[in-house]
């Protein structure tokens, strides 16, 4: 039944400083609707990211409701801490993670390899890559140690 998300929202104070922010991300403005709701492809005629224009903005923060994960390349993952800094955004803390490079999350014979970073009106964001874990290695490193154990 279910093929994948098609999209998902986002609460933004200001649409056009949010635009000009997600097409620092590389992603298409697909559509302006109402003067209060854009849509950018993030695979263009499969799924979109909604970015909603309210006074509301300020709703306290929870990964449920604030927060868009996007699938990335393990190579462009490896870049992504200069990449995003190029574009005047910070990498930020996350799971005691410093943000000077990407960290690795696995667990149950998964691994994901991800940054985290928030648009300007907080909302998180995060580049993730799913990445082999052939020994079922559990815990939490920087990527630059689970490449020297997978090297």
């Amino acid at each position: 039944m279910i093929k994948g998300l098609y999209e998902a929202h986002l609460p933004v104070k200001d649409l056009k400083r949010s635009i000009a922010f997600y097409k620092k991300l590389g992603l298409e403005l697909s559509h302006i609707h109402d003067h209060h709701l854009a849509f950018f492809w993030l695979k263009k005629g499969e799924s979109w990211l909604g970015l909603w224009e309210t006074q509301q903005v300020e709703l306290d923060y929870h990964p449920s409701i604030r927060h868009v994960a996007f699938h990335v390349t393990l190579e462009s993952l490896r870049s992504s801490v200069s990449w995003l800094k190029e574009r005047q955004i910070a990498p930020r803390e996350a799971f005691g993670f410093m943000p000077h490079e990407p960290f690795v999350m696995a667990h149950d014979g998964i691994a994901h390899a991800k940054i985290h970073f928030y648009d300007p009106d907080g909302n998180s964001l995060e580049f993730i890559c799913k990445i082999p874990n052939p020994t079922n290695i559990v815990g939490r490193m920087y990527l630059s140690e689970w490449e020297t154990i997978y090297s």
